[in-house]
């Protein structure tokens, strides 16, 4: 017994599971679950690493939601007025409110959308694919807004 009293007291002490910003950028560099293991897992949701496309997309469409928010304000400035109803109750309470509200209903969906981007919707459409639906959509209104804004100059 005394003998593994010593070994015990001669390991070292530091947790290896300490979290640091090396933790994190290890396991988004060289994340270990990219694929199933076993053919019994093919139902798994989740995995440590998600194509670098979910990335471009959620990075993509947060990008053009700031956008819209910013071309709306431009474009009721100028005498239009917001469609989507909940956003219009939203912009009565002020610039700043219709803002973070905008930001973090659309920042909550992407994490969402990301999060679940493996799981099948009515067991037919993977959750990833609403992700590029709502991008493509983004991108659409940012344009059309642009255009009305070029216009109005």
């Amino acid at each position: 017994m005394e003998m593994s009293d010593a070994i015990v007291d001669d390991r070292n002490t530091a947790d290896r599971r300490e979290f640091s910003w090396r933790t994190v950028f290890y396991g988004f560099t060289r994340s270990r679950r990219l694929k199933l293991r076993r053919d019994v897992d093919a139902e798994v949701l989740f995995l440590d690493w998600h194509h670098p496309w979910l990335f471009f997309l959620a990075v993509g469409t947060m990008i053009f939601s700031c956008l819209d928010a910013f071309m709306t304000l431009q474009l009721i400035d100028r005498g239009m007025y917001e469609v989507n109803p909940i956003m219009r109750a939203i912009l009565g309470q002020g610039t700043t409110a219709f803002a973070v509200s905008k930001m973090v209903m659309t920042g909550t969906s992407i994490l969402m959308l990301v999060f679940l981007a493996k799981a099948k919707f009515m067991n037919r459409v993977r959750a990833g694919l609403f992700l590029t639906i709502f991008f493509i959509l983004y991108a659409c209104l940012v344009c059309y807004e642009f255009v009305y804004l070029i216009r109005d100059m």
